[in-house]
Formats: structure tokens, sequence, C-alpha cells
């Protein structure tokens, strides 16, 4: 079942319909529990003042139980043909004779025991009987009424419950539908507000008329506006950023290869060919920023089950970068701390590489040749902290602030720098639930730190 109006219509009809099953199943059994108690009661009175009227007054047994109904067809029993006459007597002697009886009793004996109740078959029909004994009179007084007229009893009120039922039940359906239909209408109104509405409309919902139920599907859905709306501007700012900065490289390029082809001058042909070398470089490094920054963009889930060994990592990355450190005349050192031991943590191994490698070819890119690119890891406080150091020019408190942005570089930055590498390491920082800071070194230059708030293995 799709509907939610057709899931709620049915549970709350079937819930109805079983509270009146069971309210019509606890009055049956109650109501029979009663009707036998009171028509007990009513058979006992009814046997000790035949009793009593045939030893006080010697009236026969048809008076008797005349005066005995008479006294009995008050209350309930008077409201229903066939209750308020009901009781059979007969008189018995002590030696087994029939004395006497009334005209709706059978012939035979009613029950055989000497006192009290007794329920018995005669002719097909079942009774429940009482006796009680004269001893002044030596005679033994059965009175006793159909079991088929209270079972009937009973039944005339249980049908008195479940012929209205009949009637109130399809009422009561109606109403429910209807019910159901009205507490559904907000859903219908966000439904019918959110179709009319155009791909580029991205404008929260207003949550002030919305039921309290309602207002978590209408916060959930306005957050989702909000990330939506901001994917989209980062997408827009992206594909500006990146058109603008690969134009300059490629007119480079073309204007290289232009001189190239044109001069006749062996150096100036080479020199030609070192800058489109270059420009190459540059639009390479830029290229695989980007795709790195849309991976990173895109990327939802984190893996947080990776055991990384961090040192190890770094050592990977300098093996991996030693053409441009060589190219830099620039050496990279990886110190960890080894009082700590093995330095692991559990982390997205991506993200971490990501981060790594981009922070060392910044370092890379802005150390002075013959100089090094230093690497320290470190435990504190179950925090794991990565800081990659250079020698250069480092970074003013202006630029720091902005030095994560995309595409930013400031007045002393590479010249093949592309201004998204930081940026790059900011976001995957993020989705690490990591920090990043800058600081100026005492002897010069820069120093980045990057702590991660994770449990380290």
């Amino acid at each position: 079942m799709t509907s939610i109006r057709l899931r709620l219509f049915a549970i709350l009809l079937a819930t109805t319909g079983a509270v009146w099953l069971f309210a019509v199943i606890w009055t049956y059994v109650n109501t029979q529990a009663e009707v036998e108690r009171v028509l007990d009661a009513r058979l006992t009175e009814a046997a000790r003042m035949v009793s009593s009227l045939i030893t006080d007054h010697h009236i026969d047994v048809a008076a008797a139980v005349d005066a005995a109904n008479a006294r009995k067809a008050s209350g309930v029993f008077e409201q229903g043909e066939g209750y308020s006459r009901q009781l059979s007597c007969q008189i018995w002697s002590l030696q087994g004779t029939l004395v006497s009886r009334s005209e709706s009793a059978p012939a035979t004996s009613l029950a055989d025991h000497r006192e009290g109740f007794a329920e018995t078959e005669i002719n097909g029909e079942r009774w429940r009987v009482f006796a009680v004994i004269n001893p002044t009179l030596g005679v033994r007084v059965l009175v006793g009424d159909s079991l088929e007229i209270r079972e009937r009893l009973v039944g005339d009120v249980i049908k008195g419950l479940l012929l209205p039922a009949l009637v109130i039940l399809p009422m009561l359906a109606l109403l429910i539908w209807l019910s159901v239909g009205r507490g559904l209408a907000p859903l219908n109104r966000i439904a019918a507000s959110l179709s009319s509405r155009s791909a580029i409309e991205l404008h929260p919902l207003p949550e002030a008329p919305a039921p309290r139920e309602i207002r978590p599907m209408i916060a959930a859905l306005n957050n989702l506006f909000r990330r939506v709306e901001d994917a989209r501007t980062r997408e827009s700012d992206f594909t500006a950023y990146a058109a603008h900065e690969l134009k300059t490289p490629l007119a480079g390029l073309r204007t290289q290869a232009q001189i190239a082809m044109r001069s006749e001058d062996p150096d100036t042909r080479r020199q030609a060919l070192g800058q489109i070398l270059s420009s190459v470089d540059r639009t390479s490094r830029m290229v695989r920023q980007l795709i790195d920054m849309a991976r990173v963009d895109a990327r939802e889930d984190v893996v947080t089950c990776d055991q990384v060994d961090v040192p190890r990592l770094l050592e990977e990355l300098s093996t991996e970068l030693s053409p441009v450190a060589v190219q830099r005349d620039v050496q990279i050192t990886v110190r960890p701390d080894v009082e700590q031991g093995t330095l692991r943590i559990a982390t997205d191994r991506t993200l971490l590489r990501l981060v790594l490698r981009n922070l060392l070819e910044n370092a890379l890119q802005h150390a002075p040749a013959g100089t090094e690119a230093t690497c320290t890891v470190c435990v504190a406080d179950n925090c794991l902290t990565i800081e990659i150091s250079d020698v250069g020019p480092g970074m003013s408190a202006a630029e720091q602030n902005r030095a994560v942005d995309r595409f930013y570089r400031g007045p002393l930055s590479a010249p093949s720098g592309s201004g998204l590498g930081l940026s790059i390491v900011q976001m995957a920082i993020d989705r690490l639930d990591g920090h990043l800071d800058f600081s100026n070194r005492a002897q010069g230059g820069l120093s980045v730190a990057v702590t991660l708030k994770r449990c380290v293995a």
C-alpha cells in the first residue's frame, strides 16, 4: 500500500473495529456472567418462596409459582416477551413421588439432586435447576428455567450493541477518511508549492503555518535547498575562475609557440621552447588541481577506517616529488617523533594524501635553492599534528587570512602557482574534521600545521 492516506485510513479503521469487537466480547462475557448471577439468585429466591408459601398458606404449586413470578417480573425481565414467566416448578415427596407441578413444568423430574444448583437435560432441552428441601412438609421443591431463554437474553443484549454498529461504522469510516485527508492537507500544499517552482528557485519554504509534525521535513528540505544553492554557487565560481586562469597560460603558450616558429636564432627558439615547457607544466598542475578540487567538492562520504602510517606516507610523497625537489634544489626531510613509536591514524588516506602533497608542493615552490622543506609528525592530546615548514618569504597576517581562498596568490607567490593548492587543502581538512594553522617561523619561512582530531591507532 503506497498511499499514506489509505494506510492511515486502514490502520484507524482496523483499530476502531478491533476496539469495538473487544468491547462486544467484553460485554458479552460480562453480561453472560451477570445474567447467570441474577437468574441464579432469582431461582434461589423463587424456590424458597414456593417452599414458604406452601408451608404457611397451604396453597397449590401453580399459585405459588404464579406469585413468585409476579414478585420477580420487575426490572429487565418485564421488558422482554417470554422473560417474565419462564420459571417451572415441581414438588416431590422425599420418597420420590410427584406431589404437584406448575403448568410449564415437564412431567419428569427436573433434577435428581437433593439441594442446590444443577444443570439437566430433559427431552433435548437444557435446564438450570435449584432444589430446596422443606422438612416440615417432607417435600423437595425444584424450580428451574430454560438455559435457552438465558442465552436468548444475552443474545438480545449483544444484538442491541451490534445493530447500531452496522449503522455507525460506515459513518465512522467516512469521518476517518475525511479527517485523514484534512490532516494530510499541509503535505499536499507543500507538494503543490514545490511542483510550481522552477529549477532555479531554491528559496526556503515557510515553516510558520505548517503543523509541528511537518516542520522537521520542511527544515530538512530547506537545508537541502541551501546545500544545492551552495553547490551551484561553487560550481559557477569554479567554472568562471577556471576559465579565467586557464586563459593566461594558454595565451602564453600560443605566444611562445609563435616566437619559436618565426625565430631563426637558436637561442631565442630554445628560450621560447623552455617557456612553452614551463607553461605546460603550470597548466598541467592547474588542471590536476582543478580535478582534485572537483573531486573533493563532490565527495560526500569520508572513509575513517584507513590505518595510515603518516611518516611512511610522507616518504612516499617525497619520492614522488623528488624530480621537482631536484629541479628546485630543495631537500625534503621527514622528521617523525621517534619517541611516539609508530605514528598511525585512522582516517581517509586519499584525502590525507591530497593534503600533504599540496602542502609539500607549496613548500617546494617557495623554498629558496639550497634549503630544505621539513616535515615533522607528533602526537598530543590524542590528536596527530603534521607540520610542513620552509625557509621562504613567509606570509603576512593579511595573506594568511586569504590563503585558502580559491585562485588567491599573494605578492610573493611563486610564478608557477595556481592559487588552488591551499584551497584544496582546506576543503579536504574540513572533510577530515581537522584544523589548519599558518605561522611564520622565527628563523624565516612559513610553517603550516595540520591537526587531525581522530583517534590515533
